[in-house]
């Protein structure tokens, strides 16, 4: 199983170098001239001593002496050009990764992120693609370079001594015993490790963005002991993963440097024997060290590389999810201009969290082009789930929803978005200027056409007073303005995507009185010529409405304008005197 997991996450990461194959050739290159650079100098060292040192030979050990600090320089620029490559590699997987993550998880549906913690998905596109940096630009690169000083050193030792090579041999399968042991127990501790510290991210995520909640209920004791726990269950982890890396490393020098002695004191007797030169048992013993440091070496990198296989497999579980809204093959296009007519046709749906409960029921309506229709019903009749699915964020059980009689779900869905616009009742804010939220719908829009449209929806006036005015920065989800100005900002928004359909849920209910009457001024103007679907809960947001859709329980239950409604509904008349006319 493991193999399997370590060919598979191998075969992802080569998907992803493959692209830069030639430096990738580059880097193996640098790299078999370095190790061959220095096994070669082992040879230069045993004629050193025999043919120069030992020979009393001035002018041979004067040209030895010359080739050994030749080779050694081909072997450092190798080295340097080797590091380059694979540093550079290293940086470009890993950006290339978590563009490849952030490109797929734009393609997610919402129902993905209402069981994903948004702290454990950043924590993973973090830390665990910096995990793969390390990974690929330098432990793999050691990994390779100590692989070919280790089966090279033992080719050179054998050239060099048969009879020390078989009892270095001997030792060597007790050496990689515990590199095999250790390893599995690694890899395993830390996915573990990586898991926990995306539960840290998430809770450190959840806390900040709500820690005027967390604060105002008095919740930071709780937190701080809960985040203390989570902290200690990483120290756990790492702790199991640390002892034994730090087991593995340990074991690897004891046993090398053990059988090194061993060998040393088996050539030695050699040499006083005269079975091998002085020169030999040089070159042989300096093959000897390479061998085990580069064992020592693969036995620390493995404990990384094995780290990595972890962090891949969480990435590749993240690349694994499936988008549940996908382009179709042939797409229906839709009719240019777009009229805006919108039909609800026996839609039924239940959200995949909780896909007991049906929130909506055959629900059946059709909205003419440029008709304000508004839905009004007790909260859970569904009313922001008809915004939902008409956004394409989810795929109703049955039913069709048609825009100018063309489905949704064979309809290109970024055509199908480019013709709505939305006023959320919570305006979302970026952590930018004024100009960047307003064109968040429409990037190539002007400063002119931004300052129009912020006029319209009656922001002028605050932006002005703002210290940088449009170019001015909002802060995280816009802490820097009032409900009202944040809301007036989204009204801008929508004004200037200049959409055929408009959504309003509710869009002046974080506003006070006086900038509510210059707001619906705006929403006028916004919503002339333009189908207009409104959630409201307050009579002034829809006394101009064309119809009023009295929801309950995912159903229409009836249909009227506000005098009709008022002697002929029960529950709308309820609805009003409780909610719209406490507005």
């Amino acid at each position: 199983m493991k193999d399997r997991q370590s060919t598979a996450v191998t075969v992802w990461l080569w998907g992803y170098s493959k692209p830069y194959r030639w430096r990738v050739g580059g880097a193996l290159l640098a790299l078999l001239i370095a190790s061959g650079a220095w096994l070669v100098l082992g040879q230069g060292v045993r004629f050193l001593i025999d043919d120069g040192f030992l020979s009393g030979n001035a002018a041979a050990l004067n040209r030895m002496m010359l080739v050994v600090l030749a080779i050694n320089l081909v072997g450092s620029v190798a080295v340097f050009v080797r590091f380059y490559l694979m540093s550079w590699l290293g940086e470009r997987v890993c950006a290339d990764i978590r563009r490849s993550v952030y490109e797929h998880l734009l393609r997610l549906s919402p129902n993905f992120f209402e069981t994903a913690r948004t702290g454990e998905v950043i924590s993973r596109f973090t830390a665990d693609t910096t995990v793969l940096q390390t990974v690929v630009g330098m432990s793999l690169s050691m990994a390779l370079r100590s692989g070919l000083t280790l089966i090279g050193g033992v080719v050179m030792m054998a050239v060099t001594s048969w009879s020390l090579t078989l009892a270095v041999l001997v030792a060597v399968p007790v050496v990689l015993g515990p590199i095999f042991f250790f390893g599995r127990k690694v890899r395993r501790l830390a996915k573990a490790s990586q898991d926990r510290v995306a539960d840290l991210g998430a809770t450190i995520d959840e806390t900040l963005h709500e820690i005027q909640t967390v604060q105002s209920y008095g919740h930071e004791a709780i937190d701080r002991r809960r985040f203390a726990e989570q902290i200690e269950a990483v120290m756990d982890t790492a702790s199991q993963r640390i002892s034994y890396r730090s087991g593995l490393i340990a074991a690897v020098m004891i046993l090398s440097v053990t059988a090194i002695t061993l060998v040393s004191w088996v050539g030695a007797q050699d040499v006083l024997a005269g079975g091998i030169s002085a020169g030999q048992l040089t070159a042989f013993m300096f093959y000897a060290v390479l061998v085990a440091g580069a064992v020592a070496t693969i036995s620390e990198v493995i404990g990384e590389i094995q780290k990595a296989a972890g962090a891949s497999e969480r990435l590749r579980e993240l690349m694994a999810q499936t988008p549940e809204l996908t382009k179709p093959t042939t797409p229906t296009p839709l009719s240019q201009p777009v009229r805006g007519q919108v039909q609800f046709q026996r839609l039924s749906f239940a959200y995949p969290s909780a896909p007991e409960r049906t929130v909506l029921s055959q629900f059946e309506l059709t909205i003419a082009p440029g008709e304000r229709v508004a839905f009004v019903g007790p909260s859970g009749a569904g009313k922001s789930t008809l915004f939902q699915l008409l956004k394409l964020f989810y795929r109703p059980r049955s039913g069709q929803i048609c825009l100018d009689g063309v489905d949704a779900w064979q309809c290109d869905p970024q055509q199908w978005r480019a013709q709505f616009a939305l006023v959320p009742q919570e305006p979302v804010i970026f952590a930018t200027s004024v100009l960047e939220n307003v064109r968040y719908g429409r990037p190539e829009a002007t400063l002119a056409e931004v300052e129009r449209a912020c006029q319209a929806a009656r922001a002028e006036e605050f932006i002005a007073e703002l210290p940088q005015g449009y170019d001015s920065y909002l802060g995280e989800r816009g802490v820097r303005l009032s409900g009202g100005q944040k809301q007036r900002i989204a009204i801008a928004r929508a004004i200037l995507a200049d959409r055929p359909v408009l959504l309003l849920d509710e869009a002046t209910s974080a506003l006070d009185a006086v900038n509510e009457i210059k707001v619906k001024e705006a929403l006028e103007t916004l919503m002339a010529g333009r189908t207009t679907l409104i959630i409201a809960h307050r009579l002034a947001t829809v006394a101009n409405a064309d119809r009023l859709v009295v929801m309950e329980r995912g159903q229409i239950r009836a249909v009227g304008q506000h005098e009709t409604l008022m002697v002929q509904d029960p529950l709308y008349r309820e609805l009003a005197q409780l909610q719209l006319m406490a507005g």
